[in-house]
This record gives C-alpha cells, structure tokens and sequence, in this order.
C-alpha cells in the first residue's frame, strides 16, 4: 500500500477506514532504501570525522572552489631555479596561487611593489633575500609573513632534492596560514 500522496487522498482514506482495526503505517520510500550502503556511509562519514578530513572528497573540492586561495611570493636571486620551482609546484595546488621573483636586478622577473602588496605570504630562500626585501619595501612588508626556507643556490629547476626540500618546509607555513 502506497502514502496518499496529497492531503484530500489521505482524508478520503480516513473516511474509508474502520474504526475497528488499525492500519498499518505507510512509510514513503522506507522499503526502497539500501541500508548496507546507508550504513557503510555512515561508518565512513564517522572515521573521516574522527582523523579530521572532510569525506566525501567532492565536498571538499565544493569547499576550496570557494575559498579565496592563499596567494605565495617564492623569492631567490636571479628567479631562475628556486622561487620558480616553488611556483611550478604549488601552482596546481587547490586553494594556492603562487607566483615568483628574483630580487637582483638582472633576475628574469624582478620583485615589485605590486607583487609584494598581492601576496598573503612571502617565502623567501635565504636571508640576503628578506635584508633585501625589508631595506628595499620595509613599510609593505611590515604586515606581510615573511618566512626564510634556508635552501642554498645548489639545485636546478625542478631538480627531485630541491621540490622534497620545499614541500617539506612550505606545507605547513601555507597551509597554517589559511
């Protein structure tokens, strides 16, 4: 027996009933749930609760589309090996916009006062570099984190070492700073 699907249905089917015994309760779309997969869901919605992650992973991607991204300035000497491997590697990462800088004067991109204004956080690969960006931009960065990775001039682009060292080292300074 189905639900009546609309008020006048349900009191035609009082009127019809009798007194004397009870119908049985009609529960719409009771019997035509999976509960195996209900609850396996459920158990999963659980775990992923309890070691903080967010589940299903499409929630998450929902999430982080409308999230304003993290905007990362990689900075090196010459923006030759280092920052723009830094870029290349969380250039593809959700929630992350990166770019990249060099601060000599002969540096394929140099560091500008625009790019210092639109960056959140500004990674730096050794300290001549933040002495150079606090003598050259003291009162634009006063408010911007600023951290050194200590990683020297001895890698090349995209070299294996070089992209385990800044994953290690920026995960948690750029996703700490969300």
């Amino acid at each position: 027996m189905s639900h009546p699907a609309n008020r006048a249905a349900r009191r035609a089917a009082a009127r019809n009933h009798n007194g004397d015994r009870k119908a049985e309760p009609t529960y719409r779309g009771f019997a035509d749930k999976k509960w195996r997969l209900i609850y396996l869901r459920h158990n999963k919605l659980h775990r992923a609760r309890q070691i903080g992650k967010i589940w299903p992973y499409r929630e998450w991607e929902k999430l982080m589309a409308d999230a304003v991204p993290v905007k990362v300035l990689f900075v090196c000497s010459h923006n030759k090996w280092r920052s723009p491997t830094g870029e290349a590697v969380f250039a593809n990462v959700a929630g992350v916009s990166a770019r990249s800088a060099g601060t000599a004067r002969s540096a394929r991109h140099q560091i500008s006062l625009a790019d210092i204004r639109w960056a959140d956080l500004i990674l730096v690969m050794e300290d001549k570099h933040a002495s150079r960006l606090r003598a050259e931009y003291r009162q634009d960065i006063a408010y911007k984190a600023m951290h050194v990775l200590d990683i020297p001039d001895d890698y090349q682009f995209m070299d294996e070492d070089l992209v385990d060292i800044l994953r290690a080292k920026c995960e948690p300074l750029i996703f700490g700073a969300e």
